[in-house]
């Protein structure tokens, strides 16, 4: 099981930063409105969507913190770390065929605590779309 387990609470430092890129389809859009829930017009529906101030479909903006969560569960801190918080402003919509990349960056490390803050960010090209911070409850190596 070791090699299933990320980063531990001692192999952490600020400065410390990952990602996960992705180019997201029609086909993603849907099946996320499917499991979600979220069937609002403007990600699923292209007539309805014309009619909006953005002309076409966006994603989901909860899309892009499903990404920032890639990262956390399999990245940075990795598998193994459990989500405490997220706090996230969307700042830009994301299209259908543009390529999301989350990025997580260790901002704030509390050994006593096992806790690990982050900052969030979703990027599409230079444009900042998501920005954040989460927390994350990290494993020591030994208890």
């Amino acid at each position: 099981m070791q090699e299933l387990h990320g980063y531990y609470l001692e192999d952490l430092e600020v400065g410390m930063s990952d990602s996960f890129a992705k180019t997201i389809t029609d086909a993603d859009v849907c099946l996320f409105a499917g499991i979600s829930g979220d069937t609002n017009p403007v990600h699923i529906n292209d007539d309805y969507a014309k009619t909006t101030m953005f002309e076409k479909r966006i994603v989901h903006g909860m899309f892009s913190a499903a990404l920032i969560s890639t990262v956390a569960g399999t990245k940075l801190p990795g598998p193994g770390a459990i989500y405490v918080d997220q706090s996230l402003k969307f700042r830009a919509p994301v299209f259908i065929g543009d390529t999301a990349k989350a990025t997580l960056t260790v901002t704030e490390i509390d050994q006593r605590r096992r806790r690990v803050k982050c900052k969030t960010d979703v990027h599409v090209g230079d444009k900042l779309v998501a920005a954040g911070e989460a927390t994350f409850m990290v494993d020591k190596r030994e208890a």
